[in-house]
């Protein structure tokens, strides 16, 4: 891989923790200073239009590798004539990233709560990544879970994890019993009704990505606490987060490196 020369864009700790680790499996590392003769350029995630923007300064026919790239992007990328590839759709990525989500979940539950999980009744909503890997971590600490899931399998999963488990539909009726409510759901799930039927102490937590699932402004209206967490990965654990995302990034070329 010496003959990899990638240019890492972004200051933040994910961007070096990934630069360093691209490093160690041989690449060259340069930062926005290489970004005219890298074959390869890493950006941030989610990409930004005027992050977007430094591609017009690269080299017809690089490879620039984003997470959650926008539209405009994408635009900008391709009239640069430089490919470009979202590492936030691979599935390894994301289930990666639940780790750092579902800790830094769990550290905002015990910092905003005046009492252990131990015991606590606890709803997630969604049993994607993110709720697999909250989920049984909040079992493993005593919690009494209850999983909110559309699908059977969903549900039944989180059974066999050891979580209780009731269909989405049945949020509202359920959520009277949670003393924390943690929704991983990126559409609107836990609105007016929901927020009502939770009881008045209790504290509920976004984790979806934007444009979220808790209506937040009807919660503040009801008395209800409620937050908002998005980018667990990058504020709790950076290094691991850009670690994860080298890896990828490495198994994106050398799937590309098979297929040719």
């Amino acid at each position: 891989m010496t003959d990899r020369l990638f240019a890492v864009i972004g200051e933040d700790g994910r961007q070096a923790a990934a630069a360093r680790a691209l490093a160690r499996a041989g690449c060259q590392v340069g930062g926005i200073g290489q970004i005219a003769r890298a074959g390869y350029i890493l950006l941030p995630m989610p990409l930004d239009d005027q992050m977007a923007g430094l591609l017009r300064a690269a080299r017809p026919g690089a490879v620039a590798l984003a997470g959650r790239p926008s539209e405009r992007a994408a635009r900008i990328a391709a009239d640069a004539g430089v490919e470009l590839v979202d590492y936030y759709a691979r599935p390894e990525l994301v289930i990666r990233n639940a780790i750092p989500t579902a800790e830094g979940c769990i550290g905002i539950l015990l910092e905003k709560r005046p009492r252990t999980l131990w015991g606590a009744r606890v709803g997630v909503t969604g049993y994607g990544p993110v709720g697999q890997a909250l989920a049984p971590r909040l079992t493993a600490l005593g919690a009494r879970v209850t999983v909110a899931a559309r699908r059977a399998s969903q549900r039944a999963l989180a059974q066999s994890q050891g979580a209780g488990a009731v269909p989405l539909s049945g949020l509202r009726q359920a959520a009277a019993g949670f003393d924390i409510l943690v929704n991983t759901v990126p559409a609107p799930v836990v609105g007016r009704q929901v927020l009502e039927a939770l009881p008045p102490d209790s504290l509920t937590v976004d984790l979806a990505s934007a444009p979220g699932g808790v209506d937040l402004r009807t919660a503040a209206a009801l008395g209800r606490r409620a937050m908002t967490a998005p980018g667990l990965p990058a504020r709790c654990a950076p290094d691991s987060a850009g670690e994860y995302v080298a890896q990828t990034v490495l198994e994106i070329l050398r799937e590309r490196e098979v297929a040719e």
